[in-house]
């Protein structure tokens, strides 16, 4: 049955999006791997049993996302789609008040409104099978942290949109699940805070005055977090019970941390949980 399920899932080339991809695979399903360069899906497809395609998807391009649609019909035909994972993203780090904005656009082309065109394109495909949606969000997503703000308000977003989607798509047995993953070891953290370095280099004299002594405080209390990440792969478990269980979870918390901050979202109030991440971050 697997083998005649078609998956796609953006952001393959590392992380998440790679571990799941090769983790369905594996498990049998026809996955169409969304990447941005050729030699990523080469690479994929090598680790691969040979059933993988990878598809040329850049999510801030509406013309990729057009062409990978239609490959992938043609490909699946009248039986649709099974799922979809939406997990291509970025993260854009640094204190709001000096962002520059075509950073903010970005990280929000990226992470929101790219969802939204991706799952727009397939979800003929996905109405034909009753198909499966998968959001990969972020426990930053119920509980915001400072100097990552903006990949907070991100998947914030996601949430939203998760919820939206799946109260819209339920006439036509649509289930769309949302992945709040905590630490996981992925090479998205390592772009970023290179990206971040760069942009604190080039930030205004007034920036350094104000946040001097933050930055490198939140940058040593990340690294600790680093360390105690977990791998991808319990990701894609958790991405393969949302696709095939016969009554898939709305939400699934996954990373040692991620249940901690939903729990914290719920019932702490909110000067006493900002005090609470302040202090774990050597900011209080």
């Amino acid at each position: 049955m697997a083998s005649e399920r078609g998956v796609v899932i953006t952001g393959t080339s590392t992380g998440i999006g790679a571990a799941c991809a090769l983790h369905l695979d594996k498990l049998g399903f026809c996955v169409f791997a969304g990447v941005r360069k050729d030699a990523d899906g080469d690479a994929l497809k090598q680790k691969s049993s040979g059933r993988l395609t990878p598809v040329c998807i850049d999510v801030t391009d509406a013309a990729t996302i057009a062409s990978a649609a239609k490959t992938v019909t043609a490909a699946v035909g009248e039986a649709g789609l099974t799922g979809l994972v939406n997990n291509a993203g970025i993260a854009v780090a640094g204190p709001l008040e000096f962002l520059p904005i075509d950073d903010v656009r970005q990280q929000l082309e990226v992470n929101v409104t790219g969802q939204l065109a991706v799952t727009q394109a397939f979800l003929p495909l996905l109405r034909l099978a009753r198909g499966r949606i998968v959001n990969i969000g972020s426990a930053n997503g119920r509980v915001a942290i400072p100097f990552v703000g903006l990949y907070s308000a991100s998947k914030f977003a996601m949430e939203g949109l998760t919820d939206a989607m799946r109260m819209e798509l339920k006439p036509w047995g649509i289930e769309v699940s949302i992945i709040e993953a905590g630490g996981i070891a992925t090479p998205i953290w390592q772009k970023s805070t290179a990206a971040a370095d760069e942009m604190i280099r080039n930030l205004p004299e007034r920036a350094h005055e104000l946040y001097g002594a933050a930055i490198p405080a939140f940058r040593k209390a990340a690294a600790r977090e680093a360390q105690k990440a977990i791998s991808p792969d319990i990701v894609a478990q958790a991405v393969t019970h949302a696709l095939v269980s016969k009554k898939p979870g709305t939400r699934y918390s996954v990373g040692r941390n991620a249940s901690l901050q939903v729990i914290i979202a719920r019932l702490l109030p909110d000067r006493f949980r900002d005090g609470l991440i302040l202090r774990r971050l050597g900011l209080g």
